[in-house]
């Protein structure tokens, strides 16, 4: 246990080291200030403006905001459909794979649309060149910025007076892009390269084994889309198996790489946050919530899977090591699913359905929460922030005080935003795992029978309808049903939050600010962080414990 302490103290370290500058950066990207990359990057930032007919200095209101969000995501999502169905039929496609079904095809592309990255297919057996490139690693960017941009715009709503705009998305998605995802990958991919992460366009090789069999050892460019799918928490492998693939994570460097990468941006969002609204106080105490969060469940996972290890021939094993490489250990293993369902993430390097049931609902929960401990790139704030004002809210109904923040009165408008953004994640999550469970061939698409096969049900749905991607497999989710119903869960709890925030930043910013006396609520101290956790885990136990307790609680009692 020795081990597993020092080596997450040493990962959040450095999280929080790297997290503090990147977080100023952000910051300066955002304000349009001067950095040490825009001699190189504000030419070609003017010329895109200049191609694309953008007046950088035009702002949009809340309406033109999500418009210019829907049309763009709507566009990404027709032409990926299409892509993959076509693909059969275009260049980039050495092992002359055919096109995919409609119901993938519309499953995958709301998926990397909307951030999830959920994957019903094994990449390496199922998409070309053509389309992990131009198809899901230009999602993986896009759709990343697209959410960066929304909590642009909350932000710039929460410090503006008096105005009627939150910022222009197109400038927002250039910049965020530009400034910001792509430099952090350059350098990442480059990383991966060095530790033997594939990137290549060359065919398939076929090779003899020590055994005199013939294996196919597949290609491509992995390392590039590796370094956004974990520095964008979109989290879709190149490979099937994902980050327990050794072309796609080769080496334990190449694993605190990409583990580190994982929840690096969304970190950094909370140092960005106090920049913004000058006071430090306010972004880190949200990152102190958020880092309790993810230290209490990281403590929970691990020694889930350290001390409740399954029994074999009598003798109990010392640490469950079922579904996990023997060079990432528990230890390792457990870091890494507690850091991709804390966050929006969901690539894996073990296989989270042999986790013990306990630590599999700690999983599940992370994700139930709504993704907001650190969470996705952009989203995970935002969605925090949600719950900020949901606790001030409270809090102010307690003292019968008109509740603020941040110098702003909340109203009964900003209320019911939070309550979209809060409470639709919850509501899709158990419609959908509610609507699988009744289906007549729900049996036939499990592996697995009773608490454990609703698990898998649940973990499913979990992680679509709350766009982490990663999944528990022993759930056949390459079906009609799932495909359809699983890509209109994600692309609903992705869009309809995204734009309920774009409405609250657009009436936060009209609002004047009022003075800040002895009685205004503390939002910066101890006992609001507190509060915050209180709110958080009190609205995802009334949301889930019911379906908790007929899954992963009573797979732990079936089998103890």
């Amino acid at each position: 246990m020795t081990y597993f302490v020092v080596q997450g103290v040493v990962y959040l370290v450095v999280l929080v080291l790297l997290s503090v500058p990147l977080g100023r950066y952000m910051h300066k990207v955002m304000a349009a200030q001067k950095t040490w990359l825009s001699p190189a990057l504000v030419p070609l930032e003017k010329r895109i403006y200049n191609l694309m007919d953008i007046h950088e200095d035009e702002e949009m209101r809340a309406e033109e905001y999500s418009f210019a969000l829907l049309s763009f995501s709507l566009v990404s999502l027709l032409f990926l459909w299409g892509l993959q169905m076509m693909q059969g039929f275009l260049p980039l496609n050495p092992e002359r794979l055919a096109g995919t079904t409609w119901h993938l095809a519309f499953n995958t592309s709301a998926s990397f649309v909307s951030n999830t990255n959920w994957q019903a297919y094994s990449g390496e057996s199922t998409l070309s060149y053509l389309s992990q490139t131009l198809g899901l690693a230009v999602q993986n960017f896009v759709s990343a910025a697209a959410g960066i941009a929304v909590l642009f715009a909350l932000v710039r709503g929460v410090f503006s007076k008096n105005k009627e705009t939150v910022g222009n998305f197109w400038v927002d998605l250039t910049k965020i892009t530009l400034h910001i995802l792509l430099p952090l990958s350059v350098v990442l991919a480059l990383l991966l390269v060095s530790q033997g992460v594939v990137q290549s366009f060359d065919p398939y090789t076929e090779v003899s084994t020590l055994e005199g069999g013939m294996q196919i050892i597949p290609s491509g460019p992995a390392a590039s889309q590796v370094a956004i799918k974990q520095l964008g928490t979109n989290g879709g492998g190149f490979f099937g198996v994902n980050s327990s693939f050794p072309l796609e994570n080769p080496t334990r460097f190449s694993n605190f790489l990409q583990l580190l990468s994982i929840l690096l941006i969304p970190a950094a969002q909370c140092v960005f946050f106090g920049k913004a609204v000058k006071d430090a106080r306010q972004g880190r105490a949200i990152y102190i919530a958020m880092m309790l969060f993810f230290v209490i469940s990281l403590a929970a996972v691990t020694a889930g899977e350290h001390f409740l290890s399954p029994v074999y021939d009598g003798v109990k094993a010392s640490g469950n090591m079922e579904g996990k490489e023997v060079q990432h250990g528990v230890g390792t293993s457990a870091l890494w699913a507690t850091a991709t369902t804390a966050a929006s993430n969901g690539s894996v390097n073990s296989m989270h359905d042999s986790y013990s049931p306990l630590s599999g609902m700690i999983l599940m929960f992370l994700m139930q929460l709504g993704e907001i401990v650190f969470g996705g790139v952009g989203s995970g704030l935002y969605g925090m922030l949600a719950f900020v004002l949901l606790t001030v809210f409270i809090a102010g109904l307690m003292v019968g005080r008109t509740p603020e923040y941040l110098g702003k009165k909340i109203d009964p408008f900003d209320m019911k935003m939070v309550c979209v953004i809060v409470l639709l994640p919850p509501l899709l999550t158990l419609f959908g795992t509610a609507s699988a469970a009744m289906m007549p061939d729900a049996a036939q698409w499990l592996t697995n029978s009773g608490a454990h096969g609703f698990s898998e049900i649940l973990y499913a749905f979990s992680s679509m309808g709350n766009n982490n991607g990663s999944a528990f497999a022993g759930f056949d989710a390459n079906t009609v049903f799932s495909n359809v119903v699983g890509g209109i869960i994600m692309l609903l709890v992705r869009f309809i939050p995204m734009v309920a925030t774009v409405f609250l930043a657009e009436n936060f910013a009209r609002k004047k600010s009022v003075a800040i006396n002895e009685g205004t609520l503390s939002t910066c101290d101890s006992m609001f962080v507190g509060a915050l956790i209180a709110v958080v885990f009190i609205v995802g136990a009334l949301s889930f414990l019911p379906a908790l307790a007929l899954g992963p609680i009573a797979d732990f009692f079936s089998i103890s």
